[in-house]
């Protein structure tokens, strides 16, 4: 991890009461919500995390609540843990797995925020809740929010992230950052305390990872053995057609230059249609080594993805380029993004350039 694990978002407004549904306390400034499509952004913002689960995910309770079928309950999931222990690349590894992800919730609204998914008609089954010292003014509140959460037979867990004052120190001065409680004191007097602080969340913690040698690779690894069951993650595919006279996709992954074939352009019958017609498809394909360069870029992928998914990459950009973007690149990103469905890959097709002529 080359950045900072921890935030610096102010807080304001502390509700008084100890439940969100009895006093309705205002949602915390600089609280973010994010859903499980992802962002694509990765865990760059994520400093190097460290090794050992000396927890286990614990099993919860899932028994009806009165009045709300159980199946409707969401599932709970509540990261906390040291600032700059890698909280925010477990969020994100729970945001790709599928989680309606909550970051910087004040702990008194957790209930509401699991009211609030079981309503939803099944659309939000899993939330996680990272919650840290930006909050430290509620954590009295916690507390009481888990016993609420216990009384209405919901099923949570706990993840705590843990890491040595060493690597702390360490992520902390290659930022350039404070510690968010050292004050007018060192980075160590903040870190102890933190841990002072979350020394009972810890105790009740159902997971706790130690990411004190773990890189963000590893970190996300440990997180999905636990979260993403027998499935293999997801990875979501975007094959986008471009022509390279307006210039490289910023954001592809990898670039397939399709201009070693011959340019339907130059074809006077073909020349007003793009590459989803079908007539171009098949002049494209219809060429020597077409095919051929199909199939085998095909297994090249196979390949890459595999490789992807192991260093936690879930999204990927295939450019496919042309001169205009008009003939050979649409009729091969066409061809390419059915492969990949074809492989369980969740593929979208952009023809970025098409039109433009």
């Amino acid at each position: 991890m080359s950045e900072q694990d921890h935030e610096s978002s102010d807080t304001s407004g502390t509700p008084q009461g100890p439940a969100a549904q009895e006093q309705q306390p205002q949602p915390q400034h600089g609280a973010h919500v994010s859903t499980g499509t992802g962002s694509g952004t990765g865990p760059g913002t994520e400093p190097p995390a460290g090794a050992d689960a000396d927890g286990a995910a614990g099993a919860g309770k899932s028994v009806e609540a009165p009045g709300v079928p159980d199946a409707a309950i969401p599932e709970l999931v509540i990261i906390s843990g040291m600032s700059g222990a890698g909280r925010s690349t477990a969020a994100k590894c729970l945001e790709d797995l599928g989680w309606f992800v909550v970051d910087n919730l004040p702990p008194a609204l957790i209930p509401t925020m699991v009211e609030l998914g079981a309503r939803s008609q099944g659309n939000v089954a899993r939330i996680a809740v990272v919650v840290d010292v930006r909050g430290r003014r509620f954590f009295d509140n916690l507390r009481q929010s888990l016993a609420d959460l216990e009384a209405k037979h919901v099923t949570r867990r706990i993840v705590f992230l843990e890491s040595s004052d060493e690597a702390l120190v360490r992520r902390f001065e290659s930022v350039r950052r404070p510690h968010p409680l050292q004050g007018d004191g060192r980075i160590v007097d903040g870190i102890a305390a933190e841990r002072e602080l979350l020394r009972e969340l810890r105790g009740d913690a159902d997971l706790v990872i130690d990411t004190s040698s773990l890189n963000v690779h590893e970190l996300r690894a440990k997180m999905d053995a636990q979260f993403a069951g027998d499935e293999e993650p997801e990875l979501r595919a975007t094959v986008m057609s471009f022509g390279f006279k307006y210039g490289l996709p910023v954001d592809a992954d990898l670039v397939v230059d399709m201009r070693f074939l011959p340019n339907p352009h130059w074809v006077p019958e073909l020349r007003p249609f793009t590459g989803l017609n079908e007539e171009v498809s098949n002049y494209v394909f219809s060429q020597p080594s077409a095919k051929e360069f199909l199939d085998r870029y095909t297994e090249l992928l196979q390949l890459i993805a595999a490789g992807y998914r192991r260093e936690g990459k879930r999204y990927v950009t295939i450019a496919v380029g042309c001169t205009g973007g008009k003939h050979r690149s649409v009729a091969t990103s066409e061809k390419l993004a059915a492969r990949l469905a074809a492989q369980g890959v969740e593929t979208v097709v952009v023809h970025r350039d098409m039109g433009r002529e």
